[in-house]
């Protein structure tokens, strides 16, 4: 209906403009097509009895003459004189007064300019508010959109992975179903549910899944929505948002990131205004004012619950705060389990493995992992999404697409060959290790190579024998250089980088050394307004016990490492060179390594894409065969 109001308006506005140009230029139709000549030209047709009839209007002389030829002239003042040499030669002529403006013409004219701006302005200012219902007089309307019951299909079947989190919200699906079981006790039901918990994890799904439940209207916004440059239109849309929700209650508002607008009062910091501050306390009014918004439930979600204000999370306002974290191992199953119903899945995929090797992956992490999966399939031309797609969906994820047009020289691939089975074989040769589960020497993103370890747990704690035993197995790429290839390379920078600071916190943080005892030795870290400073906690001889604790800690782990390394140069030389003719090689691949049997062939049926050398005992490329 805007639109079309709009539309309408606009070709007003054009009729308007080819009206006032037509006007301009009316005078052609009274000329008829006369030919202009001067005016002293005129005047000797009159004189010579050339002209039978004349018209006069304004400063505008149209005559016809007595071949029938239409002759137009203008002077600046009118000759008085003429009248008399009109009719001194027979002419006749005729007088005509210019007709005056019409009104709407003179309004339209006086006005136009000021209606211009007043156009201009009010396009501008519906541009700045999203062009929403009402254009520039709806400032202070709620952007809040409503879901019917009817229209929000989401419920707690399709939620997984945060069973504690719909325990905690399964009494607000209660109170919307049947109030009386809870008001019959005096009970009263949390008038806000705050969710905390980092972004993907599916705070905003778990929301929209409630008022699925319940059977109720679902009002969602953003805390952005309410913060415009004009001071109180903040408040004004929280007071018009409340309105329309009592109309519907029982009814749930959703305000996702609650930051935006619920900030600290009076910080000084994060872009505090009076808008921002005036639109919080009005949001504070209408939770817990004088009136009570019954059948109203406000649920919020942030991941900086740190930085909201303390009146917001007060009981009578957010009286509950859920914790919707990332999921655990068996959490993460279920997600998959959820998201592969939409796609058609081979009988070789294993959700349990998937999510074995997906630490630390949110439930929007999940989804895009079988999005890039159902990719992977549709360009192989596959009817099933297979396991090695999802592998090859989690690499990229992790590590970045495969940069197969790298060109690689072959004492490089040598190198990272060597560098990769290193750390491989004294993984398997730890007893605490996590299972190795992949070993490449494709590059991804800015690595050369990976070796992959699946947890069989989620960690909740890190033990010492355990850290000491990934700091050995850090070191194992570079000692597999020296060994075999007798140099070293920048490749494991990254490697000593992760170790020195394992072997730190080791040290200064938890407590693990027997020499320094149970005792902090951090520096201290604050923050400030410019920054993180520092805060120096521990003398210098301290400092120097720290260092040589840590010295001996990463020499202890390296001479470990390097002697298993040569203990077992066999198994390290042989996935080494299998890593030259396949690229990568999975678990049971390795397990033969490990069990000096010949490695089983790959799983996918690729021929290998390099074949060994007789002569040199090196590897040389060859032509990759047919598929």
């Amino acid at each position: 209906m805007n639109n079309m109001f709009s539309k309408a308006a606009i070709w007003v506005v054009i009729a308007l403009v080819l009206f006032t140009v037509f006007k301009q230029f009316d005078d052609r139709g009274l000329s008829g097509g006369a030919t202009p000549i001067a005016y002293s030209d005129f005047l000797d047709e009159v004189k010579a009895k050339h002209i039978k009839e004349a018209t006069i209007e304004d400063r505008s002389i149209i005559a016809t003459t007595v071949d029938g030829k239409k002759i137009k002239a203008t002077v600046t003042n009118l000759d008085r004189g003429l009248i008399g040499d009109l009719v001194n030669n027979d002419v006749k002529f005729d007088v005509k007064q210019p007709e005056p403006p019409s009104f709407l013409s003179q309004v339209f004219i006086s006005w136009f300019p000021m209606l211009l701006l007043i156009g201009v302005w009010v396009f501008f200012m519906r541009q700045m508010q999203g062009g929403g219902k009402g254009g520039a007089f709806s400032f202070g309307k709620s952007k809040a959109r409503m879901l019917d019951e009817n229209s929000n299909a989401i419920t707690f079947a399709d939620v997984a992975g945060c069973d504690e989190a719909k325990e905690e919200v399964q009494e607000l699906v209660d109170f919307l179903r049947d109030p009386t079981k809870f008001q019959k006790l005096g009970g009263r039901i949390p008038r806000g549910v705050l969710m905390v918990g980092p972004p993907g994890t599916g705070k905003t799904l778990l929301a929209r899944a409630i008022a699925g439940e319940a059977k109720v209207p679902f009002f969602t916004i953003s805390g952005s929505d309410f913060v415009e440059m004009f001071v109180g239109v903040g408040a004004s849309r929280v007071r018009d948002m409340f309105e329309n929700a009592k109309k519907h209650s029982p009814c749930i508002i959703f305000i996702d990131e609650i930051d935006a607008v619920g900030r600290h009062r009076g910080a000084g910091m994060g872009g505090g205004n009076d808008e921002r501050e005036q639109t919080l306390n009005q949001l504070l009014v209408e939770m817990d004012g004088f009136e009570a918004n019954t059948g109203v439930i406000v649920i919020a979600a942030t991941n900086r619950a740190d930085v909201l204000d303390k009146a917001l999370l007060r009981p009578g306002r957010f009286d509950r705060q859920v914790i919707v974290g990332l999921p655990d191992i068996r959490g993460r199953e279920q997600i998959l389990y959820v998201h592969m119903r939409k796609v058609p899945i081979a009988p070789d995929v294993k959700a349990d493995v998937l999510a074995r090797g997906t630490p630390g992956f949110s439930g929007a992490d999940l989804a895009n992992l079988v999005n890039e999966a159902a990719l992977f399939a549709a360009r192989r031309n596959k009817r099933l999404v297979e396991m090695q797609d999802f592998e090859d969906a989690k690499d990229k994820i992790v590590m970045g697409p495969e940069r197969k047009s790298a060109v690689m020289r072959e004492e490089e691939r040598r190198n990272t060959a060597y560098h990769e089975s290193g750390h491989a074989v004294v993984a398997k040769l730890l007893p605490k290790a996590d299972p190795v589960h992949k070993v490449t020497i494709m590059p991804r993103g800015f690595a050369l190579g990976l070796t992959w370890q699946l947890p069989e747990h989620d960690r909740v704690n890190m033990y010492k024998d355990k850290m000491l035993e990934e700091i050995a197995i850090l070191f194992a790429g570079r000692i597999a250089e020296e060994v075999f290839m007798h140099q070293m390379s920048t490749g494991a920078s990254n490697d000593f980088e992760r170790a020195t600071k394992l072997a730190r916190a080791m040290v200064t943080r938890y407590g693990m050394s027997e020499t320094l005892g149970t005792m902090v030795y951090e520096d201290a870290e604050q923050d400030n307004y410019f920054g993180r400073m520092s805060a120096k906690t521990v003398s210098e001889a301290t400092q120097q016990k720290v260092d040589q604790e840590i010295r001996s800690i990463l020499d202890t782990q390296y001479a470990l490492s390097r002697r298993l390394i040569e203990e077992n140069k066999a198994k390290v030389d042989l996935m080494a060179n299998t890593l030259l003719e396949w690229e990568t090689i999975d678990a049971d691949q390795i397990n033969d390594i490990m069990e000096g049997r010949e490695p089983r062939p790959p799983k996918s049926g690729v021929p290998p894409r390099r074949t060994p050398d007789s002569n040199s005992g090196g590897l040389t490329p060859t032509a990759p065969a047919p598929a």
